[in-house]
């Protein structure tokens, strides 16, 4: 693990979340990783993947960056409905989604997947109300925006500067109206 990566020092979450799955052994799990840009959220899910793979679990990650219709309807109705239509089909074996081709601006073909033991949503809007209640673990990671703000650029480049603004205020607002961080099961410190 990059010791880049804030949540790197929370050492002890990794047996919490391990834990609270045990108990869910044998049943369908979603597990949702939200909080703002560039906190760490990929790299989570990444790790969680990983462990869970190791233990004997089929595991699928969906990153919210293939479900957003671009920088300016990201957060949209079209996003929670498309989560619903996901979630849905986890459920009963089979989910397909489209994801979005940030460089050609369009969305590719639907493509189908057999359900894992366990899915993970990943992403800013990854925590929505729409799908709460199917959600097994909900993980917030917290950092300061403007900080977060200023890895994405370092991650993506600068091209993607004249976007963050908005969407820190886009981001916000969402977060304020969905309640995701109070929702949250476990809220993980992000800060480097």
């Amino acid at each position: 693990m990059d010791g880049q990566d804030g949540y790197a020092k929370q050492k002890s979450m990794n047996p919490l979340i391990l834990k609270a799955l045990s108990t869910l052994a044998g049943q369908k799990l979603l597990i949702t990783i939200d909080g703002v840009a560039g906190c760490g959220k990929t790299t989570l899910a990444s790790e969680c993947e990983e462990i869970l793979q190791g233990r004997g679990f089929s595991v699928t990650t969906i990153h919210m960056d293939d479900l957003y219709d671009g920088w300016n309807n990201a957060l949209t109705q079209r996003l929670s409905q498309t989560l619903v239509e996901i979630v849905d089909g986890f459920k009963t074996g089979e989910f397909a989604f489209s994801s979005y081709d940030w460089f050609a601006n369009i969305f590719n073909e639907r493509r189908t997947f057999a359900s894992p033991d366990i899915l993970i949503l990943e992403g800013v809007g990854s925590g929505q109300k729409v799908i709460r209640d199917d959600v097994t673990l909900s993980i917030w990671i917290d950092m300061d925006p403007q900080i977060a703000r200023e890895r994405v650029v370092t991650r993506d480049g600068e091209r993607v500067r004249p976007y963050m603004d908005q969407w820190l205020i886009n981001q916000q607002t969402h977060f304020q109206a969905e309640g995701t961080q109070g929702a949250a099961d476990y809220c993980i410190d992000g800060a480097p």
